[in-house]
């Protein structure tokens, strides 16, 4: 099992209640098993994390990054997230806010051939 810190539960509501853009629109194309009958979570705990979104059968996160994401400070968090991640065997995909929103298709393409 993959632990978890309980301290995040109300911050992971909080961020379900007020999803971007983006992450609403990706949340309308996977939820309820749409994506080849599979299950996702939305601001999932992780560790000391929470995950945009989290397939446990595939093991897989995915990441929805804002333009935030490119400063050299962000890039070094996000490669200690996701090498946290890997030791649990978790495969992260990440995506720009701007990938989403202009190309949702190819973005639910990437993810279906990670699924299996």
């Amino acid at each position: 099992m993959i632990p978890y810190d309980k301290n995040l539960k109300f911050r992971s509501r909080e961020l379900r209640k007020n999803m971007t853009k983006a992450e609403s629109l990706l949340w309308l194309k996977i939820r309820k098993q749409q994506l080849s009958g599979y299950i996702f979570n939305r601001q999932k705990i992780i560790g000391d994390y929470i995950i945009d979104f989290y397939c446990a059968k595939a093991k897989l996160v995915i990441e929805i990054d804002g333009g935030q994401h490119r400063s050299n400070e962000m890039v070094d968090s996000d490669k200690i997230r996701d090498d946290f991640l890997s030791s649990y065997r978790l495969k992260v995909l990440r995506f720009a806010n701007d990938q989403v929103i202009n190309n949702i298709d190819e973005v639910l393409k990437n993810m279906l051939a990670n699924l299996k």
